[in-house]
C-alpha cells in the first residue's frame, strides 16, 4: 500500500461504519493515519433496533492495528451529536462519509408512509443533519471533504425501490449544490454510487458475484475523495468489483420554437423524435451551461 496519501492530522467521521461498506471505509482511513469516528446505531438493515457492539468491534479492530478511533452510537438523524463527539474527542472534524442507510423495499402501490418516511429520515435527513452540523467547522478551518453515498437505483431506477431511489438521487442534488457553496472554502463534495457485497445486497445476486463485490473494493475511492490530493468536486462515481467510472448528465440538443409564435401540441408531436435525438449531445456542467441552448433559441428570434 502506498503511503503517499496520509491523514495523520485529520479526523474522519464514517456513518453506518459498523459493517459492510462503512466498516471497510473506516478501516482504510485508519490505515492511512486518520483518527476515525466510527458511527453506527447498530440497527437492522430495515432500520429496526439498536446495538452498540457493531461500532465497538470496528473500533477495537482499528486500535488493535495501531490506529485511533472512537465509537459513536447515535442515529445519523442526531448528526449534531456525532459531530460534537468528534470535536470533544479529537478537537476537529475534516472528512465526512455519509454512508448510513436502510432498505424498506416495496412496490409503489404497496408503499406506506412509514416505509417512505423512514428511508428519507436515515438517508437524506441523516446526511443533512451530520453535514449541516459539521459545515461551520469546515468553513472556519478552510478545509473539508464530504462524500455522499448515492446509488445506481437513484440514477437509473430500480423496481420496488421508489423510496430508496428518491433518497439516493436527492443526495446527488445535495452534492451538486454543496460543491458550489463549499468550493471557495476548500470544502469539496462528491458522491459515489457503490455496489458492494453487504447485508443490504445479499440474496440479490449469485453467490459467486456477491463474493467478488467486496466492500474493500469501494473504499479506496472514498479515501481518495477524502484526501487533500483530490481536487474534484460535485462529481458522481459508480464503483464496485474493482471498477470505477464517472457519471455525467447527457442532454440532446433539442428543438427550438419561436417564443413569439408559441408552439402547439401537434408541433411537439411532430418534432418528438428530434427532441429525443442524442446525436451531438451536450453535457451541461452547471445551470449556466444548461441554459445555453435555450438562450441560443431566444436570440435566434
Amino acid at each position: 500500500m502506498s503511503d503517499a496519501i496520509r491523514f495523520e492530522d485529520k479526523v474522519v467521521i464514517v456513518t453506518g461504519a459498523g459493517g459492510g461498506l462503512g466498516r471497510a471505509h473506516a478501516l482504510l482511513f485508519a490505515r492511512h493515519g486518520a483518527r476515525v469516528v466510527v458511527n453506527d446505531l447498530g440497527g437492522t438493515a430495515n432500520g429496526q433496533g439498536a446495538n452498540a457492539s457493531a461500532a465497538n468491534l470496528v473500533v477495537a479492530q482499528i486500535r488493535e492495528a495501531g490506529g485511533t478511533a472512537v465509537a459513536s452510537h447515535d442515529s445519523v438523524t442526531a448528526g449534531d451529536r456525532i459531530v460534537e463527539q468528534a470535536l470533544d474527542t479529537f478537537g476537529r472534524v475534516d472528512v465526512l462519509v455519509n454512508n448510513a442507510g436502510i432498505l424498506r423495499d416495496k412496490t409503489f402501490h404497496k408503499m406506506d408512509d412509514a416505509d417512505w418516511d423512514q428511508v428519507y429520515q436515515v438517508h437524506v435527513q441523516g446526511a443533512y443533519k451530520l453535514t449541516h452540523a459539521a459545515w461551520p467547522h469546515l468553513r472556519e478551518q478552510n478545509f473539508g471533504r464530504v462524500i455522499f453515498t448515492s446509488s445506481t437505483s437513484g440514477i437509473y431506477g430500480n423496481f420496488g425501490q421508489s423510496n430508496y431511489a428518491m433518497a439516493k438521487l436527492g443526495l446527488y442534488g445535495l452534492t451538486r449544490t454543496l460543491a458550489l457553496e463549499g468550493r471557495r472554502h476548500n470544502i469539496l463534495v462528491n458522491a459515489i454510487a457503490p455496489t458492494g457485497g453487504t447485508r443490504m445486497t445479499e440474496g440479490l445476486m449469485s453467490p459467486e458475484v456477491f463474493a467478488l463485490l467486496k466492500p474493500e473494493l469501494v473504499s479506496p475511492v472514498v479515501v481518495y475523495l477524502g484526501s487533500e490530493q483530490c481536487q474534484d468536486t460535485g462529481d458522481l462515481y459508480e464503483v464496485g468489483g474493482g471498477w470505477v467510472g464517472k457519471v455525467r448528465w447527457e442532454r440532446s440538443l433539442g428543438v427550438g420554437f419561436d417564443p413569439h409564435q408559441g408552439m402547439s401540441v401537434d408541433a411537439i408531436a411532430k418534432e418528438w423524435a428530434n427532441i429525443g435525438n442524442f446525436e451531438d449531445a451536450v453535457h451541461p456542467r452547471d445551470n449556466v451551461e444548461a441554459l445555453e441552448q435555450m438562450m441560443v433559441n431566444l436570440k435566434k428570434y
